[in-house]
């Protein structure tokens, strides 16, 4: 009798305390959000990252009844944002939009506060935004094949310009180096801004960067577009090749911005996210925004978005090391 008492006493009302806390989990997944969701960005006012938000956050806000309300924390490339969003509780009202080095970092830096594939839920790729391979005017290429010949006929000559050591456009070179057994000279500046008005001041003869930052100066004949490093062709640049098509195979640079929080977050929570992001981007009013702006529309699942990271960490790593970067 003891037994059976105990049995009923301790087992039973303690699977109906575990049934009563799935119960209400579930219950609050289905209820979420229920108060407005935080945004955090790793980057200043004004970038590519507040853009893309500033685009989809009222659809998104429409979708889920509440506001997303974003919140600017830059500093270190994108580190203290990516750790204030990893050290947040996974209750869905903490997200957060990171760009490419948030995959380059962990190649770069031998510590980072936080690891970026344990720490973090995917909760869909936003947009995937090219690298465009840009020259001044008066360099004598019209491709990429040209480029590479005259790079091989002057090793050490030609310059291209980033915003600094680390970054995509760094990356992007020491990749086209590697690849096209050419010596094409980094010269980092303080952002791109500086890099891109040196480059059209003849200064430096070589950028690389997002097509949204040189498809103004390209339209207007200050720069010329020889390839954009996507995986396929751009919808807002048909008419220019990828990287690969113009005999490059491997070049292939975008850098993808990311919807993630911290890891933990309720799987029907995290569909949730990942589903209004989807649609958001589906909006053919938002759709149409993004390409003429010149990115790519992604809203992949939440998979999808997780072996995209894990693959990018390999391929930077591969770069970096080859380029012989020491990580800091």
């Amino acid at each position: 009798m003891m037994a059976k008492g105990n049995w009923i006493g301790g087992i039973l009302p303690r699977s109906f305390f575990v049934l009563g806390c799935v119960l209400s989990a579930a219950a609050g997944a289905q209820q979420f959000p229920v108060k407005p969701v935080r945004v955090v960005n790793p980057a200043a006012p004004g970038g590519n990252s507040d853009i893309f938000f500033r685009i989809l956050s009222p659809k998104m806000g429409e979708l889920l009844g509440q506001q997303l309300v974003i919140d600017y924390r830059p500093g270190a490339g994108g580190i203290v944002g990516a750790d204030i969003i990893a050290k947040s509780p996974p209750d869905g009202y903490t997200t957060g939009i990171v760009a490419g080095s948030f995959m380059i970092n962990p190649s770069l830096m031998r510590k980072l506060p936080y690891d970026t594939v344990r720490d973090f839920a995917t909760l869909g790729l936003i947009v995937d935004v090219p690298t465009g391979v840009v020259v001044h005017p008066s360099l004598p290429v019209k491709n990429l094949r040209e480029l590479i010949a005259l790079a091989k006929t002057r090793p050490g000559q030609l310059n291209y310009s980033s915003s600094g050591p680390g970054a995509v456009g760094h990356l992007s070179g020491e990749l086209l180096n590697s690849l096209a057994r050419i010596n094409i000279v980094h010269i980092p500046y303080k952002g791109i801004a500086p890099g891109i008005i040196d480059l059209i001041a003849g200064h430096v003869q070589i950028s690389f960067a997002s097509v949204p930052i040189i498809l103004g100066h390209v339209h207007q004949g200050r720069l010329r577009l020889l390839a954009q490093a996507g995986t396929k062709r751009a919808v807002s640049l048909p008419d220019v090749p990828t990287a690969v098509e113009a005999g490059v195979p491997g070049f292939i640079v975008s850098s993808g911005f990311s919807f993630v929080g911290p890891t933990g977050i309720p799987r029907p929570i995290a569909v949730k996210l990942n589903d209004a992001l989807a649609r958001a981007l589906r909006d053919p009013a938002n759709t149409k925004s993004l390409i003429d702006g010149g990115s790519e529309p992604v809203g992949n699942t939440i998979e999808e978005h997780a072996a995209i990271v894990k693959s990018e960490i390999e391929k930077w790593h591969k770069v970096v090391k080859a380029a012989g970067i020491e990580p800091q």
